[in-house]
This record gives structure tokens, sequence and C-alpha cells, in this order.
């Protein structure tokens, strides 16, 4: 089967499962955080929810409260399964079940490995799509992420996925993200044959003027407002430059969610837990259930 065949056939699976990929070139944009956390809320609502780590970084599994290396078997070996000379491993062979309810399939650093292997082979853009296709029925929703680059493991990622969700921190180059994304996306749409729509745009790590953390009150804001510093030029500069970005994000994306800063987000990580089971009652978990739903309204 060929990629153009891969593409057309994305949205005719014949299933109501959602597919969403989470891509970005650039790390530290909150991608894998965005992943875990929208993954948590949906498990929290009662569906079946499987996160896929196709990144050699393992950020997601760390994230899920799973040890890369007290790993047997990961995504490496269902990758490297469909290679002669190597055992034929399932993404069902791997899957572990975490603390927080969500099935993850699990990376390691070996992933690196698999890519050169990848580029040996024709139909290379289409090998997560097939690896996954056996486990489909399983789930509601799954949920794919890649790693911050434009290579195989996110080629493969998009069109495995129905939905692609893009992640922008908000850095001083991230205007300039966008639109180097978007040349990237229009050359891989190229080479696939088909146009790559992203779905939903989430800006992470978000300090407007009026997100506090519920912690803080009505009060706590009220008097920060009243005694604290008043605003200098940097720092209206500063909140110029974000409006620009919010704005520019939103013309060129369908929808487009802001995610607050939250000091809880670190927290959970540390925990291995998505923000939905360790602080659903803040503000990034707020926003985070939001989106959520909006995935829901895909199936």
């Amino acid at each position: 089967m060929g990629l153009r065949t891969h593409i057309a056939n994305r949205r005719n699976r014949g299933a109501s499962i959602t597919i969403v990929a989470f891509a970005h070139h650039k790390g530290g944009t909150g991608k894998t955080t965005s992943c875990i956390n929208i993954a948590g809320f949906l498990q929290k609502d009662g569906k079946k929810v499987l996160v896929v780590d196709c990144d050699p970084q393992a950020n997601a599994t760390v994230g899920l409260g799973i040890d890369p290396d007290s790993l047997e078997k990961s995504m490496y070996d269902a990758f490297m399964g469909i290679f002669e000379g190597f055992p034929d491993v399932a993404v069902s062979d791997i899957i572990v079940t975490t603390e927080a309810g969500i099935d993850l399939a699990p990376a390691t650093l070996d992933l690196v490995g698999v890519e050169p292997y990848l580029y040996n082979i024709e139909d290379r853009a289409g090998v997560l799509k097939e690896l996954l296709a056996p486990i489909v029925p399983v789930y509601d929703y799954i949920l794919i992420d890649t790693p911050p680059s434009m290579g195989q493991f996110v080629i493969n990622g998009l069109v495995a996925a129905d939905h692609t969700v893009v992640t922008l921190d908000p850095g001083t180059f991230a205007l300039k993200g966008i639109g180097t994304l978007s040349t990237i996306f229009e050359d891989m749409g190229d080479l696939l044959g088909a146009s790559i729509e992203t779905d939903v745009a989430i800006l992470t790590r978000w300090r407007g003027a009026d997100r506090e953390e519920p912690a803080a009150g009505g009060l706590a804001v009220f008097i920060k407002r009243l005694f604290g510093p008043r605003s200098s030029p940097d720092d209206e500069k500063e909140r110029e430059r974000l409006v620009a970005l919010e704005n520019e994000v939103k013309n060129q994306f369908k929808q487009v969610f802001t995610v607050p800063y939250s000091p809880r987000i670190y927290e959970t990580q540390q925990r291995g837990l998505p923000i939905s089971h360790y602080a659903p009652d803040s503000d990034a978990a707020e926003t985070y259930r939001t989106i959520a739903s909006a995935i829901k309204n895909w199936g």
C-alpha cells in the first residue's frame, strides 16, 4: 500500500475511534505534557485510551510513571518486528497499564535505532498505522506523542492519525516557529500526496494578565494589582508580543487553547500522573479538560 493510499484511507477505517498525533519540530513546547494531560481527562471520562510514545526520549513513558529501563519490550521492538531477522512483536505485546488507568505503548532510547531501517523500505510512512491497526477496535482514543523533529516517527504519526495537535510555547521565536511548521507540513503534504491540516493549537505555559491559580483567590489578585509594581515598558512590550502571538495563532489554526502557566504541571510530571489525576482543580487542568471535551466532539 502506497503513501497516497494511506492518507486517503485515514478517515475511512470504519470505526469510531479517534487517533490524534501531537507534533512540533521544536522541543520544549509542551507537546508531551499536553498529550498526557488530555489522555488523563479522556480516561476520567470513562474512555479507553492508549498513549503511543514514539519519541526516543521517552518523556511520555516517564510522564506516565513508567521507567524505560525496567521495560523488556517497547515501541522499538514493535517497529523492528517488521524487519527480517527480528522477532515479530505486536503493539499489544508491549502495552502496559499505568497508575492513571491509561494504557501506554512505551518508548526507550533504543528507538533511535529504528529510523535507519525505515529509510530502507518504500512504505516507511505507513508502518505505525499498520502496527496500530489490530488494536484499533480496543480503544476509544489513541494519542501519539512524536519527537521534536520532522523525521520518520513524526511522518508515521501524522499518517496514522485522524487529527493533529500542535503545541506552541510563549517564547521569543514562537511566531517564527509557526511559519516554519507551516512550511514543513506543506512539504510533507507534497511528499505524501495530501494536505496535512492541524485541528488544534495549544499555547502552553501562558502567563496572561488575569490568569492565576485558584489557590491565590480573587483577593490575592486584587492586592497584587493594587500594591504590586507598575508595569515597566519592557512588561508592556512583552504583553504586546504575547497578544500578537496569540492573534497570529488564532489566524492560523481552527481551534486555539491557552494553557496558563502552573507549577502543578511540574508536580504532576514528578508524580508520573496526568494533571487530571493529581491537580484536577487547577487552572491548567481546567483548560486541558476543555480541550479533551473538544476532542470528544470529533468522534
